[in-house]
C-alpha cells in the first residue's frame, strides 16, 4: 500500500506504513485541507521523535498543544485537535493494545463492525468512520465483508466524494470538484428552505 495523500513524501509514507498516522491524519481532517490535516501525523512524529499511542497518551497535554502550535501548525485548532489526538491514542492504547490497525483486522471482523469500531472512537462520527472504512477498503487492502455496504457512497467504486478516492493529483481535483457540487447543493437547499 503507498498512499498519495498529502504531497509530502514523508508525510505519505508515514500514512503508508503506520495505521495510527493514518488514523490520526483523518481525525484532524476537518476545518483544514486534507493535505493538511494527513500531513499532521509526520508533523507530530518529527516534533516528538515517535508516533507511538501510549508515548502521546501519556505526553503532557499542555506541551502536546505547544507541539500543535510549533510553526507549521499541525492544525489551525491546536487546543481542542491536540486533546482529540490524545484521547484517539488514550483509546488505540487501552483497548487494541497500541495497535490501530487491530481495529480492522482483529478477529476478522466484516465491514459492518469495522465501521461500529471505528465510530466507537473518540473524534469519529458516522461520516467520518464511513470515509475511514472506505480508505481502508479502497486502497489499503482491507477485505472485510460488507466494507463497501458499510461505507456507504463513499465505498462505490469510481466516486470521487473522499479522501479514499484520492490516489494521485488528478483524483484530488475530482474530490474537490465534488465536495464544492456538494456544498454548493446544500447551500441551494437551504436557501430555498427559507
Amino acid at each position: 500500500m503507498e498512499l498519495h495523500i498529502t504531497g509530502d513524501a514523508a508525510a505519505d509514507q508515514l500514512l503508508s506504513d503506520d495505521a495510527f498516522a493514518l488514523l490520526t491524519g483523518m481525525l484532524l481532517d476537518q476545518q483544514v485541507t486534507m493535505e493538511s490535516a494527513f500531513a499532521g501525523p509526520e508533523k507530530i512524529r518529527a516534533r516528538l521523535g515517535s508516533l507511538n499511542p501510549e508515548t502521546i497518551a501519556e505526553y503532557d497535554p499542555a506541551g502536546f498543544v505547544e507541539v500543535f502550535k510549533e510553526r507549521p501548525a499541525v492544525h489551525r485548532f491546536p487546543g481542542s485537535m491536540a486533546a482529540r489526538v490524545q484521547d484517539l491514542a488514550a483509546t488505540v492504547h487501552a483497548h487494541w493494545d497500541g495497535d490501530a490497525a487491530a481495529i480492522w483486522t482483529r478477529g476478522n471482523p466484516d465491514g459492518p463492525e469495522v465501521l461500529r469500531r471505528l465510530k466507537a472512537l473518540p473524534g469519529f462520527g458516522d461520516q467520518k468512520a464511513k470515509i475511514f472504512l472506505a480508505l481502508l477498503g479502497k486502497q489499503c487492502g482491507l477485505q472485510a465483508e460488507g466494507w463497501r455496504e458499510a461505507a456507504g457512497h463513499y465505498g462505490e467504486e469510481g466516486s470521487y466524494l473522499s479522501v479514499a478516492d484520492i490516489v494521485d493529483p488528478e483524483s484530488l481535483v475530482k474530490v474537490r470538484a465534488s465536495k464544492q457540487a456538494a456544498k454548493a447543493a446544500a447551500k441551494a437547499a437551504k436557501s430555498a428552505g427559507n
